[in-house]
């Protein structure tokens, strides 16, 4: 089964981002001088906060009483409050799970912390505000360091394709599958977080530790839901009716972003690094991809993403070049003919050896272990 690491395998170990890490620390060492704790609730850790050095520590975003945040002041730690009124926490140690994002779905996703999330961006990413524009830096930093922490030592693998796909549709069961094998294989799979392809892909990695069946059942519940336009709700609902029916699924990732608010995330990726900067959502989703990436079909956004990963495959930015695999050739050779220029601009580097156009999404995970050698 696919080996995604515990959490924190690769965390600098003064950073504390659960209670249970703190009251560790705390008894083990007896110090938090020099610690980073972030986003943990210590409002009943008064006494803890009290009898403890925490010289030159620094706390983000940690609930506290005000005589434990005059002391740790006095003791030169830094103390960076809660932010109230914000519909989320700009320094969240850990990535979002779906329960995070979806919570109070049941009164309409125009309630879930996601969409409240997105209604707050709407209203402040115009108005040039350097203190919202300050939140949504530190909360795509928290995200980012969540994030490297999670897939530290796995081996990534990318699945790339449109948010068009719709369920219920043989695309969508073949991206469902690719999923699944590639979860099976010992992969981590990674989305763009969305609906369509990437929905499809999470889904599948949720299915691999279940019979086949399980997956064919999901793709005919789902199915009465194609779309999650014109209804959110119903659309994620039917994704959270599959969670429960099937509870602990298999892990993946997804990394999608507020950007496109339009476009909710997908229900199946157990750990979701939602960005509010689509360039760094853009860019982490690729660079983490350490194993490769399978683009399916899609739009402009598929083909920038092509690119947007040949480019350091190119100069070899991020040391040797990983696999490309690209699916369906009519698509990529006639509809919109990116494969042609992929296969100029390797020639004669060694990318060449790492990029592969396949006809079916079957072929993927084989071609995938072929040109990594």
């Amino acid at each position: 089964m696919q080996t995604m690491p515990a959490h924190a395998a690769h965390h600098d170990d003064r950073e504390i981002e659960t209670l249970e890490e703190f009251d560790a620390t705390v008894s083990a060492r007896g110090t938090l001088a020099g610690h980073r704790v972030q986003a943990v609730d210590l409002t009943d850790r008064t006494r803890e906060l009290l009898t403890t050095d925490t010289a030159g520590a620094i706390f983000l975003g940690c609930a506290m009483r005000e005589e434990a945040a005059a002391k740790i002041r006095a003791d030169g730690a830094l103390v960076f409050p809660p932010v109230p009124d914000l519909p989320f926490d700009p320094y969240r140690g850990l990535v979002y799970s779906p329960d995070d994002l979806f919570a109070s779905l049941a009164d309409g996703y125009e309630a879930t912390p996601d969409a409240r999330a997105y209604a707050w961006f709407q209203r402040t990413k115009a108005d040039g505000d350097i203190y919202a524009s300050m939140l949504r830096a530190v909360h795509d930093d928290s995200v980012s360091d969540a994030l490297d922490e999670l897939l530290s030592g796995a081996r990534v693998v990318g699945v790339m394709g449109g948010h068009a796909m719709a369920r219920g549709t043989e695309e969508y069961a073949g991206a469902a599958r690719l999923g699944r094998e590639l979860a099976r294989a010992g992969f981590t799979v990674a989305t763009g977080g969305g609906p369509g392809a990437m929905e499809a892909a999470n889904l599948g990695a949720y299915a691999a530790p279940f019979g086949d069946e399980m997956l064919t059942e999901s793709l005919e519940l789902l199915g009465k839901a194609p779309h999650f336009t014109p209804s959110i709700t119903q659309w994620a609902a039917a994704a959270f009716e599959i969670r429960t029916r099937w509870p602990r699924g298999g892990r993946s990732v997804g990394i999608p972003t507020w950007f496109y608010g339009h476009e909710p995330p997908n229900a199946f990726a157990s750990h979701i690094a939602k960005y509010f900067a689509n360039a760094t959502r853009e860019d982490g989703l690729l660079a983490r991809s350490t194993a490769g990436v399978v683009f399916l079909p899609g739009a402009a956004g598929t083909v920038q993403e092509i690119f947007d990963n040949a480019t350091p495959n190119y100069y070899e930015s991020r040391g040797e070049p990983t696999p490309m695999v690209l699916v369906n050739r009519a698509h990529w050779t006639e509809k919109l003919p990116t494969w042609p220029l992929l296969q100029s601009l390797a020639r004669g580097r060694s990318m060449e050896a790492r990029i592969a156009l396949v006809e079916r999404i079957e072929e993927a995970p084989e071609a995938l272990k072929r040109l990594g050698g």
